[in-house]
């Protein structure tokens, strides 16, 4: 089966923002790729203030689930446009499991749309952007199941 993965996108503050997701979802990132790690190339060079800026990196969040991202380049004509045309929903086992991540994501929140709590459709729900410009859902279905 093909596994499906969320790929986010900074605007120079993808370390930063992959270290918080660190103390949320544990474990150890898989790895980190600078743009000044580029073989060198005549035809195309990263300007100096960009070389520390991530390329890549990977946090798995579980054995079938991880997050990638990477920094835009304004250079290369690329830049992050947040918005709410994409969430990353979290479908939890427990309520405590719920609690747990909406408490940990949703710290210095730049929206909190919705705050964890029972809903038609869930026994605990949440939607948020966290402080990164990341859109989240937290869902945890309980007794609500469709």
């Amino acid at each position: 089966m093909t596994r499906l993965h969320a790929y986010l996108n900074f605007n120079g503050n993808c370390e930063e923002a992959f270290q918080f997701y660190q103390t949320v979802f544990g474990g150890s990132l898989l790895g980190i790729h600078r743009f000044g790690d580029m073989p060198a190339d005549p035809n195309f060079s990263v300007p100096e203030a960009d070389k520390n800026k991530i390329m890549h990196t990977a946090l798995q969040i579980n054995e079938h689930a991880m997050i990638m991202g990477s920094d835009c380049i304004e250079s290369f004509g690329q830049k992050a446009v947040f918005g709410t045309s994409n969430y990353i929903m979290l479908d939890t086992d427990s309520p405590e499991q719920a609690r747990e991540l909406h408490h940990k994501l949703s710290v210095s929140a730049q929206t909190m749309e919705m705050d964890l709590g029972e809903t038609f459709f869930a026994e605990l729900f949440s939607s948020f952007i966290d402080q990164f410009g990341i859109a989240w859902m937290i869902h945890y279905e309980g007794n609500k199941t469709m």
